[in-house]
């Protein structure tokens, strides 16, 4: 197969041979093969999520492998690790690789599955961490997502299990204490809608911990979905001390703010808005941007979060937290950091695929575009502009927040390993 006509990282136009999964060659006027017209797209390495819910086990009712991996297809990820709050939990070899067969399975892109850091999320008991290491599914990221492992004993423990086989934790920084009842971000648009707040201490002070534990035991931590910025200020801090830690961010956080929970197209207390961590101020949003682009938070990690309809559409207090992302993901970074001038292709490349990659220890994902590298390949078009239609997500929910936006760019095809999964913006 040849890919004519694509700028790798936005460069000059060239084709891509790819032969036996791989890339074969790259230049100018290549012949002999099936052509694919890439019509002067960007081509990026396939991209990478360290940090999505499939909800299979337990909740197919929003997701399931099949339909996620699809809407993974949909946004230019060519692998996803799936968080282990399933039902049952993620917490023994025997779920995880029942998750990773069904990746497997369904072939739309690769299926990692995240490990839980406790016994069924509740934060006593480590999971079976080695069990999951050396299980089929090869786990290396653990993470009690949607709870924080807020007991600093467990934490460490758990931090020091995992050096064993090279693997990290990841972290839901959300102190429960001071989060108890919270509804949205603390601050002056909860005081006028009457919303009990969630104060970014409760982010920091999860943080400043953890990464202090993570030096003293000499161990890898990666912090989920960073939301305000004295996080950014924190995390700046460790990395300044060399310290092991790496960080997240959403593309919702680089993006929406608080105020929309007030005055939105859609009216004011729409649980769409309602995510954890919460939407926060233009400060942060400014300052998440801004440490994403000189690094000190390492990658954009989507944190797709689908609920079927009767869990987002009700009263604000009742409602699920989360926002479905895969499908928007690049198309919201272009809008937040790329025509910004904030970063260019090649820094999105680094960080929504070569550093995920990275920091989940994936072999053969996240690699550069080059001969005698896997084809794992995202060809995208940030020339046009779309209106966001939720009713055409390959993604079983449709609790976006960007619905009747127009937002820029398009995934015009995705290959896995040399194989379309994605041709003219459809699944293939």
């Amino acid at each position: 197969m040849i890919i004519r006509n694509v700028r790798i990282l936005g460069g000059e136009p060239a084709d891509i041979r790819i032969a036996d999964g791989v890339i074969a060659e790259i230049g100018t006027g290549l012949k002999d093969g099936e052509v694919v017209d890439g019509g002067g797209a960007i081509a990026l390495p396939g991209l990478v999520d360290l940090h999505t819910h499939l909800r299979e086990p337990g909740r197919e009712d929003a997701e399931t492998v099949q339909t996620g991996t699809q809407a993974a297809a949909r946004g230019g990820y060519t692998a996803v690790h799936a968080m282990a709050n399933t039902s049952p939990v993620a917490d023994t070899a025997g779920v995880v690789e029942q998750v990773w067969r069904l990746g497997r399975e369904f072939g739309h892109c690769d299926v990692h599955p995240v490990g839980a850091v406790t016994v069924g999320l509740e934060g006593k008991q480590l999971a079976e961490l080695g069990a999951m290491a050396d299980s089929a599914a090869r786990v290396r990221v653990f993470s009690d997502d949607g709870h924080c492992v807020d007991d600093a004993v467990l934490m460490r423990r758990a931090l020091e299990y995992v050096k064993a086989f090279d693997g990290v934790v990841a972290q839901h920084a959300q102190e429960p204490r001071l989060t108890a009842g919270a509804q949205m971000n603390e601050g002056e648009v909860s005081g006028r809608l009457g919303l009990t707040g969630w104060p970014a201490v409760a982010e920091e002070a999860i943080i400043a911990r953890d990464c202090l534990l993570a030096a003293h035991v000499g161990s890898r931590l990666h912090v989920c979905h960073v939301s305000t910025a004295g996080s950014v200020e924190i995390l700046r801090w460790a990395k300044s001390k060399g310290w092991n830690v790496t960080a997240e961010v959403t593309p919702h956080h680089l993006l929406l703010t608080d105020d929309l929970v007030e005055d939105s197209p859609v009216g004011a207390y729409n649980p769409i808005y309602k995510v954890n961590p919460p939407l926060r101020t233009r400060a942060d949003v400014e300052a998440l941007r801004a440490a994403l682009a000189d690094g000190t938070i390492d990658i954009v990690a989507t944190d797709h979060a689908p609920h079927p309809v009767e869990d987002k559409e009700t009263e604000w207090s009742a409602a699920a937290m989360g926002m479905v992302g895969l499908e928007t993901a690049l198309s919201v970074v272009q809008a937040a950091m790329v025509d910004t001038g904030l970063l260019d292709w090649a820094g999105v490349a680094e960080r929504m695929s070569i550093a995920p990659a990275r920091i989940g220890r994936l072999a053969g994902q996240g690699r550069p575009l080059a001969v005698g590298e896997p084809a794992n390949i995202t060809l995208y078009d940030p020339s046009v502009r779309t209106e966001v239609d939720p009713s055409a997500f390959a993604s079983k929910s449709r609790n976006t927040p960007y619905e009747g936006m127009t937002l820029p760019g398009r995934v015009v095809a995705t290959f896995l390993r040399g194989r379309p999964t994605v041709l003219e913006g459809k699944l293939v």
